[in-house]
Order: C-alpha cells, then sequence, then structure tokens
C-alpha cells in the first residue's frame, strides 16, 4: 500500500509530481516570448502579415501556458512549509531573498506587460506593444535566472557560513553564482528553446499534413525547425561542458549517471545495463572500451571515482536512466530537426513521413527536460542542499495518510489538466486553419 511507505518518501514524490508539472509551461514561456519577439520584428521588418499570423496564433498557447504556470507554481510555495519546515528554518537567509527577488524583478515586469502584449495592439502604438513583448520575454529569463542560481546553489552551495544551523550570507555573487549556475541555467535556457522549436515544428506540421499552406503557418514550421537545428548542437556542447563541471563539483552524481561503482581508468561507456545495488555492479552491461573515460574527462584513459568512494551516494538505476532517456531523445531530435531542415532548405516542401515524426515529436522537449530534471534533483540525493541539509532533516511532520491523499488529488487533477491542455493546443491548431482549408474546398467545388 502506498499509505505504508516512508512519509518522506511521499513527500519527495508529491513534490517531485509539483515541480514536474509545473516545471512544463516555464520551461515553454520562456523560449516562446523570444520566437514571439523575432516573429513581431520579422514583421516591422518585411511587412509580411504572415509573421503577424504565427504571432496572433502561438500568443493565445503562450498565454494558456502562462496562466498554468502561475497557478502551478503556487502549489509548490505552499509545501515548503507544509512539507519541508526545515528547508526554510535551515537555509531561509539565502532561499528566501532570492525567491524574492525572482518575484519583484521578473514576475512583476512580465505579469506588468503581459495585458499590453496580449490584448494592447490596436490600443498602443506598433513600438510600445513590441516593446512590451520585449520586456515580457525578458522578465520570463529573468525569472529563470533566479530559480537557477538558487537550485543551482542548493546543488554547489558557496558564499554562506553556518551559525547555529543556519546558512548565512558571506558574498552573493558567490551565491548566485556558484559552480555550477552558469553551465545549468545555459543548459536550462537551450532546453526551453529545443522544447519551444519541437512544439512549434510539430503543431505546425500537423496543420501541414491537414492540407494548410498558409504563410503564417509556414514561416512558423520554418522557424521551429531551423531552430530545433540549430540549438541541439549547441546543447550537447553544452552538456558536455556541465559534465565536466558535474565531474568536478559532484562526483557522486556523475559515477550514478554513468554506473560507475568502482574507481577506475579506461573508463567504458555504457550504452546498456542494469545496475544492482545489492552487489553494487552492473547486470548485462553493454558498453564501448575506453570512450566512458574521453567523454568524461577528455582525456584517454582519464580515471573516475567509483561510487564505493562515497559513504552517501544517490539511487543509481534511476539516474542512470534519466540520463540515458535524455540523451536518447536529444539524438532523435537531432536527427529530426536536421532531416526536416534539409528538405524545407532544399525542396521547400516536408515529406509526409517525416511531418508525422515532427507530430509524434511536438512534446519531445518535455520528456528530455524531465529526464535531465530528474538526473539533477535525484542525483543530489541524500543531499536537498548538498553537505548542508539532507531531505530527511528537512522534511515536516505530515503522516503518511495526509500525503497519499493530497498526492492522489494532486495527480487526478494534473493529469486532467495536461490532457485539456494537449487537447486545446491541437484545437486551436484545426481551427487556426479552417478558413483556409473551408476556402480551398469551395475552390475545388468550383473548378469541379
Amino acid at each position: 500500500m502506498m499509505t505504508e511507505i516512508d512519509p518522506v518518501t511521499l513527500a519527495r514524490i508529491q513534490f517531485a509530481t509539483n515541480i514536474s508539472f509545473h516545471i512544463l509551461f516555464p520551461t515553454i514561456n520562456i523560449a516562446m516570448a523570444w520566437v514571439l519577439l523575432f516573429f513581431k520584428v520579422r514583421f516591422r521588418q518585411t511587412g509580411d502579415q504572415g509573421w503577424m499570423d504565427a504571432y496572433g496564433f502561438w500568443v493565445k498557447i503562450f498565454a494558456l501556458s502562462f496562466a498554468l504556470g502561475v497557478v502551478s507554481g503556487v502549489t509548490m510555495s505552499f509545501q515548503f512549509g507544509t512539507n519541508w519546515p526545515g528547508y526554510m528554518q535551515t537555509v531561509g537567509n539565502i532561499a528566501g531573498p532570492l525567491l524574492a527577488y525572482e518575484i519583484l524583478t521578473a514576475f512583476f515586469l512580465e505579469a506588468g506587460f503581459l495585458g499590453i502584449m496580449l490584448f494592447g495592439r490596436s490600443r498602443v502604438p506598433e513600438k510600445v506593444h513590441t516593446l512590451s513583448t520585449l520586456l515580457v520575454a525578458g522578465g520570463n529569463t529573468l525569472s529563470a535566472f533566479w530559480i537557477i542560481a538558487l537550485n543551482s546553489w542548493m546543488q554547489t552551495p558557496t558564499g554562506h557560513v553556518m551559525r547555529d544551523g543556519r546558512a548565512h550570507v558571506l558574498s552573493w555573487i558567490d551565491v548566485i553564482f556558484n559552480p555550477s549556475m552558469p553551465y545549468r541555467l545555459t543548459h536550462m535556457l537551450l532546453a526551453s528553446g529545443l522544447t519551444v522549436a519541437f512544439l512549434i515544428a510539430g503543431l505546425s506540421a500537423y496543420r501541414y499534413l491537414r492540407g494548410e499552406r498558409g504563410r503564417g503557418m509556414m514561416v512558423a514550421l520554418k522557424t521551429g525547425v531551423f531552430l530545433a537545428a540549430l540549438l541541439i548542437p549547441l546543447q550537447m556542447f553544452v552538456g558536455d561542458m556541465h559534465g565536466l563541471n558535474t565531474l568536478k563539483h559532484q562526483p557522486a552524481k556523475l559515477a550514478a549517471i554513468e554506473g560507475i561503482w568502482h574507481t577506475e581508468k579506461d573508463v567504458p561507456l555504457l550504452l546498456f545495463a542494469l545496475p544492482n545495488a545489492e552487489t553494487r555492479s552492473n547486470d548485462y552491461a553493454i558498453g564501448v572500451p575506453q570512450l566512458g573515460s574521453l567523454i568524461l574527462t577528455h582525456q584517454w584513459g582519464g580515471e573516475i571515482k567509483g561510487l564505493n568512494e562515497f559513504e552517501q551516494h544517490p539511487p543509481v538505476a534511476k539516474v542512470f536512466w534519466s540520463f540515458r532517456v535524455m540523451v536518447a531523445m536529444g539524438g532523435l531530435m537531432l536527427l529530426a530537426s536536421w532531416l526536416a531542415a534539409w528538405q524545407l532548405k532544399k525542396r521547400g516542401e516536408l515529406n509526409p513521413k517525416l511531418a508525422r515524426l515532427l507530430v509524434a515529436m511536438t512534446f519531445s522537449g518535455w520528456i528530455a527536460t524531465l529526464a535531465g530534471w530528474f538526473v539533477t534533483e535525484i542525483g543530489r540525493q541524500p543531499w536537498l542542499v548538498t553537505g548542508i541539509l539532507t531531505t530527511a532533516q528537512a522534511a515536516g511532520a505530515a503522516t503518511a495518510p495526509m500525503l497519499f491523499t493530497s498526492l492522489g488529488t494532486y495527480l487526478t487533477l494534473y493529469a486532467l489538466l495536461l490532457a485539456a491542455y494537449i487537447s486545446v493546443l491541437f484545437h486551436l491548431a484545426r481551427k487556426a486553419g479552417a478558413p483556409e482549408l473551408a476556402a480551398a474546398a469551395q475552390l475545388k467545388e468550383k473548378l469541379a
């Protein structure tokens, strides 16, 4: 029974459920705002109404995603007090101000100009409307900056001192720009860009398969495909740099990612394995000799510290497989985006099979982002704040039955909301193309 599970584990599952649902929407909003700005700028540069048609369609999806992101974020703030009171008691002097900075400098900025962006185009000068779109985009990115700064500090804390069991700031610069923050922020921003690129490409390919060839749909399709083709190699490069940073500052997490139990050189790159925590080895391992050392250390025969060297380390199987899901999805993104970019550049159209693949990958960015987020968060265990506060120490007094009931409520609600969100997106896509398809059908009847 779920109620027999340790309350700390249930609290972790509940928070993971909340943050997994919440992160879906900021991941869209961060990059979508910049894509909308791109559409707007291209319209002003060229006067091509197609760019404004693309803006008009995608700003609706941005507004819907923004609303769900705000609402789902509220539940997490409550959980800091109900499920994790030890968190703010121990590191509130750092977490509190960083969360406040996010609200004061980012949320107020984007919320303040969102109304003009959504409803003010016919009421304000064109330049003011464009500026509003820019400020909303900047606010979204600034919000990501503060949240990633806090999360990165929890991973690689610096710039503080512990007094009487509480963290006190010595240097805000060191707290904010902690060792992993630049890599983590860049990785997240690129993940947002890829999520939006495939969302745009997927929904546009859906409209393409329905027979639409309108200018607004085509510019959106090309934007999504070419943006994905550009960003995925950058993401792979940044991911490699982030890996080197993790090797230096979080070696136990890296060892779990690669399933390395014993310290060794000439480490193979494991393509498949079943990590076995009881025998502290990998069952059915398939790997490429020495390639792991080369990728992880950038040296042939580089030494990697194994999990057996650490008194505490994260659960290996979850981190190991989450990472491989992320990498596999990245490889599929590379293949799909480059093939689609080549076809659009060479022929100006998409092969139906490739268009169907893009539709199937509409939400592939979500899968990759969640897998990467699981690597990040589970890979930090058993620590909530590395070296300072364990997850168990931060947990509150909520009982298993209470947590089980609220978890079931969250899961049901989020499943319904997610299904509704996806269905609305495809409904909007069908509705946007209805006039063009109706006109084409009338023309066909006349010619017949």
